[in-house]
């Protein structure tokens, strides 16, 4: 039942994303500060639940599959901090988005990839063991990564404290992940109950933030909304479709390559979102305005390419069926 639920991931993050924008009420608690776990923005903290719930999930032996599949892993992690940071700036700058858009555009461009892509790649019928991996390892590199692309490209339009985006780094997304792995490590039987229950926690989570922000930013979207919704939609085609034919042409698997499509083209929107509504973040702005803005391209991504990626999955599964059935 439960896995059952999770799968259905796009269809709740779009009934929630309807859900914000008719009753904006109903999700601003998510974001409007009248909550702050140990001193935090609530929506940082809902992340490093996402982020201790991947931990829980991961084993030491996980990390050892990094050597198992390292041509797949080190493609697939490559063009995740190339293709689609470079996508993300060359959209921003040729569709004249607004500074805070243009920034946060980039900043969830630069994000790692989304652990609901594991989920895709599951009813894909990719290669499921590396889609994890990927994540795994894609999750750990953006650490360093994420601010330091951030800051480069996003740079032409403001000037980034890539320390303030390490920094955060390591508290929503490192911090969490080791917590969860040694929970794992140290008490195996308690947390796998917890594991059972942690993807479909994640979803419910991401569908508040998400909801959250487009409940706080409606009337920017709509002043915004067309050449918003062209640059985000145009950044994951991007992604999903150079990821399968760069791969394709490199003489991967038609798992493989289906999997480091999808691992590609699916960003951890959530993160992007959090880090771009931290103070620190917003402080970098002249204009609170464009401050405002920043989290509201991360908020559209994950609608995006949830949607995008269960298209996908439902096209490759209907296929991997025609083909064993040719068998």
């Amino acid at each position: 039942m439960i896995q059952q639920l999770t799968r259905l991931f796009a269809l709740w993050t779009v009934l929630g994303t309807l859900w914000a924008w008719l009753n904006p009420k109903h999700f601003l608690w998510v974001v409007d500060g009248r909550f702050q776990p140990f001193g935090q923005s609530l929506v940082s903290f809902m992340l490093g639940v996402i982020m201790l719930g991947m931990g829980l999930t991961l084993s030491l032996d996980d990390f050892k599959r990094v050597l198992a599949l390292p041509k797949a892993i080190a493609a697939g992690v490559a063009f995740q901090f190339t293709v689609m940071p470079l996508a993300g700036f060359a959209i921003a700058m040729g569709s004249g988005l607004e500074t805070g858009l243009a920034v946060g555009l980039i900043l969830v461009s630069c994000c790692p990839g989304g652990t609901a892509s594991n989920v895709i790649a599951y009813l894909a019928r990719a290669n499921l063991a590396l889609s994890v991996t990927m994540t795994l390892a894609s999750t750990l590199i953006a650490v360093m990564m994420t601010p330091l692309l951030t800051g480069w490209l996003a740079g032409v339009f403001v000037e980034i404290d890539r320390w303030a985006l390490f920094r955060g780094m390591i508290t929503i997304v490192l911090v969490p992940v080791i917590a969860g792995v040694a929970l794992n490590t140290l008490f195996p039987k308690a947390t796998r109950r917890i594991a059972e229950i942690s993807p479909l926690v994640s979803v419910v989570v991401v569908v508040l933030i998400v909801g959250g922000i487009i409940a706080n930013s409606k009337a920017l979207i709509e002043a915004h909304a067309g050449v918003l919704l062209l640059a985000v939609l145009a950044l994951h085609v991007t992604g999903f479709s150079l990821g399968y034919a760069i791969t394709r042409l490199l003489g991967f698997a038609t798992d493989s390559c289906r999997t480091i499509s999808v691992e590609v083209g699916m960003q951890n929107s959530g993160l992007g979102s959090s880090l771009a509504s931290t103070p620190s973040f917003a402080g970098q702005f002249a204009n609170p305005m464009q401050a405002a803005l920043a989290p509201v391209p991360s908020a559209i991504s994950a609608v995006y390419h949830v949607v995008i990626g269960s298209l996908l999955a439902a096209i490759w599964r209907r296929s991997s069926d025609k083909g064993e059935e040719a068998l």
